[in-house]
Order: structure tokens, then C-alpha cells, then sequence
């Protein structure tokens, strides 16, 4: 963790106005209306203090990280300066390879650094039934290829949110109203010291 921190402190200071989050559910809200998902939530945030952010929701429900790779050509169309990526819960729910999951990040990586977008990343996690060993090695993936690549990483999506049922549907997986909030808080956070206006 103290590898990628001093990443951060390495990168140069952008000036960076238009961001896409690239994700799957928890990206795109589900539930909810679009402007109670975190990305909307975060350019109000940025909006607030003064900073003039266009934050574009490309979140898809159901989207596995292979699925944000296929859509990215048309995603990078668009120019983004920005783009964080929030992906591979459905890889670890569907007990999917944890090297395809590390190939198709580095994939998006290098296609968004070839097209001039900077690139940030969101770790995630999964629950504890999904057995140890796979559990432990879908976690590392995330700060292994942000390690690998130089991507500042905010280690995990749903810090704060994940797991606390009041912050949480009905299903147990995809957060309220609140707890889109409380990820958007952290999202800025993250974001705000790595770009500028």
C-alpha cells in the first residue's frame, strides 16, 4: 500500500473536466434513479466547490470487467480526460478466473493510456462464502495491477457501505440512497487531490 501511495505523490496534477466511471451496478445505481448514483453524486460535489467536472455514468448492471473492455472503444470515442474504473464484482460473484480479471484491466488500462486518458481504479471485494483462498486472490488482483501499471487505487469501492444493511437494498448488494452517498463521498475524496481544474 505504500508503494501506491507514493505513486500518487509522483503523478503530475491534471486538468482534468470530464470523467467516466466505468463500472457495472453499483456504478450505475441500480435501484435508483441515476442521479442518486455515486458518478452524478460526485460532480455535484466537485460542482460545489467550485470545480467545473462533467461526470459521466457508464455504469451497466450486470457488467463483468471482459464486458467494460468490449465497451470501451466507444466510451473513449468521447475523449475523456479521466476515467476510473469500477469493476469486477460480477467477475468474483461468478467465480471467475482472477487472471482474466487481471488481463482485462490491464487491458483497459493500456487502451485508455493509448488514447491519452488517464486512468484511476477502485478495488473490490467479496464475501467470505466464496471460499479463502479465492477470496484472498481476487482481492490482491486489484493493487497488483494498479501496482503494476503506476494507478493510483482507492483500495475498495464500498468501504464504509458493503455489509451494512441499512446502507443496503433488500438484496444485500446494491446500496441505498444513503449509501451511494457515502461512495460518493469517498470517490471525491479519492479524486479531487489527482485532478485539478
Amino acid at each position: 500500500m505504500m508503494q501506491i501511495l507514493l505513486l500518487w505523490c509522483c503523478l503530475p496534477m491534471l486538468s482534468a473536466a470530464t470523467i467516466v466511471c466505468l463500472g457495472d451496478s453499483l456504478t450505475a445505481g441500480k435501484g435508483l434513479e441515476e442521479d442518486q448514483a455515486y458518478p452524478a453524486l460526485v460532480e455535484s460535489l466537485a460542482r460545489a466547490d467550485g470545480l467545473d467536472w462533467r461526470v459521466t455514468n457508464a455504469g451497466v448492471s450486470g457488467d463483468t470487467s471482459a464486458a467494460g473492455l468490449r465497451r470501451l472503444n466507444w466510451i473513449l470515442k468521447a475523449k475523456p480526460e479521466v476515467l476510473f474504473i469500477a469493476l469486477g464484482a460480477n467477475d468474483g460473484l461468478r467465480g471467475q478466473s482472477v487472471e482474466a480479471l487481471s488481463s482485462n484491466l490491464t487491458s483497459i488500462i493500456e487502451k485508455c493510456r493509448a488514447a491519452g486518458t488517464t486512468v484511476f481504479m477502485s478495488g473490490i471485494q467479496i464475501p467470505t462464502n466464496y471460499g479463502e483462498d479465492y477470496r484472498l486472490a481476487f482481492a490482491a488482483v486489484f493493487p497488483g495491477v494498479a501496482q503494476q501499471h503506476q494507478v493510483p487505487l482507492m483500495p475498495f469501492l464500498l468501504e464504509g457501505v458493503g455489509g451494512v444493511p441499512v446502507l443496503n437494498q433488500a438484496d444485500g448488494i446494491h446500496p441505498t440512497a444513503e449509501g451511494q452517498q457515502q461512495m460518493a463521498t469517498r470517490v471525491y475524496a479519492f479524486l479531487k487531490p489527482l485532478i485539478v481544474k
